[in-house]
């Protein structure tokens, strides 16, 4: 028999830990052709404190889905890909695509 190692998982980034900006635009970049070959793509507003705005343009900006796919998808990717990253708050180029995505959906999203 062999003594077994109790393993424990931390979270992946500090609630103070900067963000790796090099890592966020490899992690863009990683995501930017899924979202291009549906007609959309990715606009980086900022990145601070935790927190990556981003604007979904073109084709995603007006697609009820859009919201969806950043907060359940490209969220999830960037927390996994880039230390720092504890929230992506999303943006829409059309002004009423947030309140529309929402309906009918158990998520929350911030209010921009």
């Amino acid at each position: 028999m062999t003594d077994s190692t109790p393993v424990s998982i931390a979270p992946s980034t500090a609630i103070d830990e900067p963000i790796d900006n090099d890592k966020l635009i490899e992690a863009l970049d990683y995501i930017r052709p899924a979202v291009q070959a549906d007609g959309g793509d990715l606009v980086l507003l900022g990145a601070d404190d935790g927190k990556v705005s981003l604007q979904m343009v073109g084709a995603c900006g007006g697609c009820p889905l859009s919201m969806m796919t950043l907060k359940a998808g490209i969220e999830r990717i960037l927390k996994d890909r880039v230390p720092g990253v504890r929230e992506v708050i999303a943006s829409a180029d059309d002004p009423g695509a947030t309140e529309d995505a929402t309906q009918g959906v158990s998520i929350s999203l911030p209010t921009l």
